[in-house]
């Protein structure tokens, strides 16, 4: 038995789409800044994937930067606020993923001052705690769409209005959003003029690991400097094949969300958990049919067996699920849920679920048994 419950992580790869990309990058092997053929008919390819990809998100060409994945794509907002020649404030939501949450502490070392931005019980961020943070001097507030270890989605649209109403008269600070586990897994638009950066990443949607997207609403001023690729934003010869790729992930992805009955496994999932003495929901208030969390992403504990344990058990019957988010399972630290006031047993006890449109009722049933099994035996 092999079952993949860590999409959270990394999903399947679509590999006829990696490997026809990859091809297409043997042939089109041309600098696409070159000005000679080969050159251009790179060019070409890369125009046409971000032409494809800017249709799938509902926004304009030049308004979307292939990056290295998603980290690189919330670092450049945050990395550009080191030019300014006048330091400030930087708020940050309680659960966001280690790439904003460490970089932020690298410009705390800088100068910058960090206000957290706190979550409810429940792992959400309101507008009103957003506005109650933010200070004069705020630069940039970031808040995640989804967050990647309980699935709780945030009112990031309302809270970019908010911070637009707020800032009528003076400098509205930068409004980023890591839209990693939210692209193609529920409906969202990095169209609304009140959010200014969007984060993406490739594999998170079945492409290559190295590839992302940033979405920028507005000009911010680079701090790498170079050939002046990607618009300047994003110096370095272009990834032909990250970007072919991701923009055919995105144009795939998107036709799914629209056919996508996930509900449905993530209701089976709820209730068979419910099921199992002793395992619990983190938050325990989710219910089936609640849309104010991803379909995708359940978080469940237990008073008796570490998360890690439960990986390595499950592992050993050929069940693949984590302990969190995976940048921070070798630190063995679970800040969302310290956020979420969490007890110290359930947060060392939890694990994630996390499936993708391949995932059935009958995957679901299957892991319900094992789980069953091992609550009984450890």
């Amino acid at each position: 038995m092999s079952l993949y419950l860590d999409w959270a992580a990394s999903s399947p790869p679509e590999s006829e789409i990696i490997k026809d990309s990859y091809v297409l990058s043997c042939e089109a092997f041309g600098n696409p800044s070159s000005i000679h053929e080969f050159g251009r008919e790179s060019a070409k390819y890369l125009s046409i994937a971000r032409e494809r990809a800017a249709s799938c998100l509902g926004v304009l060409p030049q308004t979307l930067y292939f990056t290295s994945g998603g980290t690189e794509s919330n670092h450049i907002p945050l990395i550009s606020l080191i030019q300014r020649p006048v330091k400030g404030s930087i708020a940050i939501s309680s659960i966001e993923h280690p790439a904003i949450i460490e970089q932020a502490r690298m410009l705390e070392l800088q100068g910058w001052k960090i206000l957290p931005i706190t979550c409810d019980t429940e792992g959400f961020i309101s507008p009103e705690t957003v506005l109650n943070t933010i200070q004069n001097d705020t630069a940039l507030v970031a808040v995640m769409a989804v967050n990647n270890e309980t699935g709780a989605i945030q009112r990031v649209e309302e809270i970019g209005k908010v911070l637009q109403n707020v800032s009528k008269n003076k400098r509205k600070p930068h409004f980023h959003v890591d839209a990693v586990q939210a692209i193609g897994k529920i409906p969202f638009s990095c169209s609304t003029e009140n959010i200014d950066s969007v984060a993406i990443s490739a594999h998170k949607i079945g492409g290559p690991k190295g590839t992302g997207i940033l979405y920028l609403n507005r000009r911010i001023e680079p701090f790498i400097r170079g050939g002046g690729q990607e618009n300047g934003l994003r110096p370095g010869t272009e990834n032909l094949a990250g970007a072919w790729a991701i923009s055919l992930c995105l144009e795939k992805t998107m036709k799914l969300l629209a056919e996508s009955s996930q509900h449905t496994v993530m209701n089976t999932l709820i209730q068979n958990m419910r099921t199992i003495e002793d395992v619990k929901i983190i938050p325990e208030t989710r219910l089936e049919n609640d849309t104010r969390f991803s379909p995708w992403i359940l978080q469940v504990t237990n008073s008796k067996i570490p998360g890690e344990v439960l990986v390595r058990s499950f592992s050993d019957h050929g069940i693949y699920i984590s302990t969190g988010s995976a940048c921070s399972a070798r630190k063995n630290i679970r800040p969302v849920l310290e956020a979420m006031k969490v007890s110290i047993k359930d947060q060392k006890n939890a694990i994630r679920i996390s499936f993708g449109n391949s995932t059935k009722i009958e995957d679901i049933l299957s892991f319900t048994d094992i789980f069953q099994k091992i609550i009984k035996t450890l």
